[in-house]
């Protein structure tokens, strides 16, 4: 197969790998037949985060000074080099803190900023940095993470549409759809939905991890990154999985993964595999290779035993044995750097590097910052694309949506009947003051908690493809909140509809598309409120926790509990952001505006004569109605504007780290 090559100038296009100066050369990075090369590898722990920087200050004040001093730095991966080639499958082993999955992260970019690494990486010579990796590559990740309520076509046609890139046209990113349902056998299970883990059944766990497949092949990358890929399955699932890693490497891919106790049939499918220990590399090369090394060394493999279970054993670190073990890795190793595999593929992996040092003016870009990859699809493409995603999540919960329009029934019905026939009186002022009030505080914790899960369960997805460079944030933002926009329409209007009339409510046909209209504003203010919550809590339960408590004294600076002319000073500015207080004040004003005469049913005690009487107990004014309706207008665009800012922060934050 012959490679088709690019060129791409600077850090403008997707493959550059340095400056974008006047006078630099052009980068030729390769669409096919890639070979990964790494050179002196070293990862070290990093120095102190800020958290850890106050409390070792704070446990060195206690120190004596003869024990004080610094902490060296844990070497973590120590001088690796190696290669990964076109057409074959090379599997990352080794027993649990050899430095796998460090040395996997570092391949592709994603190391923490925990860590400090130094070496070099080339794409067929040609030094790389993390916008190139991410733009030729695709990366497996272990955990599967898919919008559950979706099916797998629905999935993959998402996946096209923000992943490929956008000159491609629609009949071209859908007919590649149906060619990778083909080629990793999901035709059976297309439109099966994909699943929650214990709340909806869907495909099986190999059919999942072929979706992930699915997902990163879409875009035919000629490099890629699986981290685990048969964890959690069962022996002939795994066998599965790895035979479709098999079957890309077979078409010109190079396929590098980690891998954790595979069987004797599953070692037999990789061509290469790298052996590491305690940081080092104990052998890279293929299994046949493998065997003769070890049993060069006085260690081989018995016949009747997994090679791969043998290697790792023979290169753990045995508690209670932890000496003679190093010794034993160190042997090992240097064994490896010294015979002629290991000295010829270091001087493969330094020939390669060295080869493109014509380009001094690159810099490194091993110490080049981290960038994400471009987007893909344009803005309007991303927001189509998510809308129609959140819409279908939407939708696809048709039980859920019931359940909500039942329950806004139901209550609404107790309010009517609780609160029926209520006369002009002296006592049908108290009880529709509170029925008004009521149906504030229904509509408010309804709405919050139908949100307050939203972002903080999707979370960990929109990281995901968020980081992968699939859409924006601001387009998830407003895509989810759009989707939502009907059912917080729908609700309150029915909530009015059913009770307004029950109650006895003032009967003018304008006051009754008013009274929705404001119920419909304080709702969809919870509902901004809610999305708030959800943005700035780390999960579900954390939201749940702190919802209730935030939203108790809005509630109280209502205006029933707490007379709005008594609210203490230093609490003003509070009163002030109360969607309860502007509500409620909105729906007294629009039922007892224009009100003459209210009936005095009891004797010896004073009654309100009027409806500007009921408005003066509470202090309220008729001429603050529009001014209700526009601070309830400015706290929906606040609240929202507050929860995306919140959701940008996490967002950078889980970025710069």
């Amino acid at each position: 197969m012959e490679s088709v090559y690019e060129s791409k100038k600077g850090d403008g296009g997707e493959g550059s790998s340095g400056s974008s100066s006047p006078g630099i050369k052009t980068a030729v990075y390769p669409t096919e037949n890639i070979t990964l090369t790494w050179n002196d590898v070293n990862v070290f722990a990093a120095g102190e985060t800020r958290r850890t920087r106050a409390m070792n200050a704070i446990k060195g004040f206690f120190r004596t000074s003869s024990r004080r001093g610094v902490r060296p730095r844990k070497h973590i991966l120590k001088n690796v080099s190696g290669a990964a080639y076109p057409g074959e499958l090379m599997a990352l082993m080794g027993s649990s803190g050899a430095g796998k999955t460090t040395l996997l992260n570092t391949l592709t970019f994603r190391s923490p900023a925990s860590v400090v690494v130094s070496g070099r990486r080339a794409f067929n010579g040609i030094p790389v940095n993390g916008k190139t990796m991410a733009s030729l590559s695709a990366y497996v990740q272990q955990d599967d993470l898919f919008i559950g309520t979706l099916t797998v076509r629905e999935h993959l046609v998402f996946q096209a549409m923000v992943r490929m890139d956008r000159h491609i046209p629609y009949e071209a990113r859908m007919a590649r759809v149906e060619e990778v349902i083909s080629e990793l056998t999901l035709t059976r299970c297309q439109n099966t939905v994909i699943g929650v883990p214990g709340k909806i059944k869907g495909i099986s766990g190999g059919e999942m991890k072929r979706l992930s497949f699915a997902s990163e092949v879409l875009t035919n990358p000629p490099l890629m990154f699986c981290d685990e890929p048969t964890s959690g399955l069962d022996s002939f699932m795994a066998q599965n999985v790895v035979s479709v890693l098999k079957s890309m490497a077979m078409k010109g891919k190079t396929v590098v993964c980690t891998i954790h106790q595979p069987s004797s049939e599953v070692y037999a499918m990789f061509d290469k595999i790298l052996l590491m220990a305690e940081g080092r590399v104990a052998f890279l090369g293929t299994p046949e290779q493998a065997n003769d090394f070890f049993k060069a060394m006085g260690a081989a493999c018995p016949s009747n035993y997994n090679p791969a279970d043998f290697f790792i054993q023979l290169l753990a670190v045995v508690p209670t044995r932890e000496e003679t073990c190093r010794n034993m890795i160190d042997m090992v190793c240097d064994s490896f750097e010294n015979s002629e595999i290991g000295g010829k593929l270091s001087s493969e992996s330094e020939f390669k590097i060295q080869e493109k040092s014509m380009f001094p003016s690159w810099g490194d870009p091993w110490t080049s910052p981290k960038s994400l990859s471009p987007y893909k699809a344009s803005w309007w493409i991303q927001f189509k694309a998510v809308l129609w995603r959140s819409w279908l999540s939407v939708m696809k919960e048709p039980v859920l949506i019931k359940v909500r329009m039942l329950q806004t029934i139901m209550v609404a019905i107790m309010i009517g009947i609780i609160y029926f026939g209520q006369e002009l009186d002296q006592d049908g002022v108290m009880n529709i003051n509170g029925a008004l009030f009521i149906c504030l505080t229904n509509m408010t914790f309804q709405n919050v908690f139908a949100v307050i899960s939203v972002f903080c369960s999707e979370l960990p997805v929109f990281m995901r493809e968020h980081l992968n460079g699939m859409y924006r944030t601001d387009v998830y933002f407003i895509c989810k909140t759009l989707a939502e926009v009907p059912i917080f329409l729908t609700v309150p209007l029915l909530f009015t509809s059913v009770m307004y009339y029950m109650v006895g409510l003032n009967s003018n046909p304008v006051r009754f598309i008013t009274a929705g209209a404001i119920i419909t504003l304080v709702s969809n203010v919870a509902t901004s409120f809610g999305y708030f919550i959800s943005c700035i809590s780390s999960s579900i339960s954390v939201a749940l926790s702190i919802g209730p408590p935030i939203i108790i004294p809005f509630m109280l600076f209502g205006g029933f509990f707490l007379n709005a002319g008594s609210v203490p000073p230093y609490f003003k500015w509070l009163s002030h952001l109360s969607w309860f207080k502007y509500g409620n004040e909105a729906l007294l004003i629009n039922q007892w505006e224009g009100i003459d005469s209210i009936a005095c049913t009891r004797t010896n005690t004073s009654c309100p004569r009027d409806g500007h009487v009921v408005l003066e107990t509470y202090n309220f004014s008729e001429d603050d109605f529009l001014t209700d309706f526009l601070a309830l207008t400015g706290l929906i665009i606040g609240f929202r504007v507050l929860a995306f800012l919140s959701l940008l922060y996490r967002t950078f934050t889980r970025s710069s780290s």
